[in-house]
């Protein structure tokens, strides 16, 4: 098995940069979810509630700063705000993070069509992994959803977009342009294993670096939204429901936490050997 693709995602729900190279950090890919989109009360925002955060994109930049990006729109270059009071958010394991300034606020308001904030995790932040999602002490989450470093693999993904086919055969329904990995918004996506094999991974090294796995990852309406339009349509959920539900929901890639201490300059690259343990 191998990587064929390393994607990193500055800001939570915002569409991200693919890379051929990522260092690993405690909390993830360097650059990773460091930043998110909360209302003015702190409430966290994402793409679940506004599609239109999917189709504004952010680019890293030296010392942890993102360039947000939209079509037809100049793009703004934001700093990390590290002289900035912590104010209140509504993330689980962690309640405070710093806010960018004033411009970026607006930029991302403007984009959207209502009130909008970008805060911003700084280094010191220890932010947990749950118990009840695979995490022990130790662990650190940038602001992903509960690990720092999700996978999905060509194989799996192949054998979903047979499945959604059959369904819209079953259905009457025309055929559809197949799914991309980008509807999951993995970190690393692999090929060479079985479809789904990488549901009873309890360890992985990719490259030199190895991970933990901490569950499988269960799947929401973000999948949903098409990434063009920004319509919410029925699949992948509605296929995922038939083939892959238990526990109440629906399930498809892996979450992964780095294996501490990590060495020095721990890199992901793409052609990296993936080896489950």
């Amino acid at each position: 098995m191998h990587v064929t693709a390393l994607t990193a995602y500055p800001v939570k729900s915002l569409g991200g940069v693919s890379v051929d190279e990522a260092v690993v950090e405690v909390q993830g890919l360097r650059h990773d979810r460091r930043w998110a989109v909360v209302d003015p009360d702190g409430a966290k925002v994402t793409a679940r509630e506004e599609h239109a955060l999917l189709g504004l994109r952010a680019e890293p930049l030296d010392a942890g700063g993102v360039r947000l990006l939209a079509p037809g729109a100049e793009s703004l270059e934001v700093a990390p705000p590290r002289d900035a009071a912590p104010v209140p958010v509504g993330f689980s394991g962690q309640d405070r993070a710093r806010p960018a300034g004033a411009d970026a606020h607006e930029w991302l308001s403007e984009r959207v069509g209502r009130p909008l904030r970008l805060v911003w995790q700084d280094e010191q932040t220890h932010r947990p992994i749950r118990a009840d999602l695979g995490g022990v002490d130790g662990d650190r989450n940038s602001l992903s959803d509960a690990a720092p470093l999700h996978v999905t693999s060509e194989s799996s993904l192949a054998q979903l977009n047979d499945w959604v086919t059959e369904t819209a055969f079953e259905r009457g329904e025309q055929a559809r342009d197949p799914l991309g990995h980008d509807r999951f918004r993995p970190n690393v996506v692999v090929a060479g294993s079985a479809p789904f094999a990488e549901d009873g991974w309890s360890s992985v090294r990719i490259g030199d670096v190895p991970f933990r796995a901490t569950m499988v990852c269960d799947r929401c309406v973000m999948t949903t939204i098409d990434r063009d339009s920004l319509r919410t349509g029925k699949e992948p959920i509605r296929t995922l429901a038939r083939h892959r539900r238990w526990e109440g929901a629906t399930w498809f890639g892996i979450r992964l936490t780095p294996v501490l201490p990590l060495a020095p300059g721990a890199t992901l690259r793409v052609g990296d050997e993936v080896v489950p343990g």
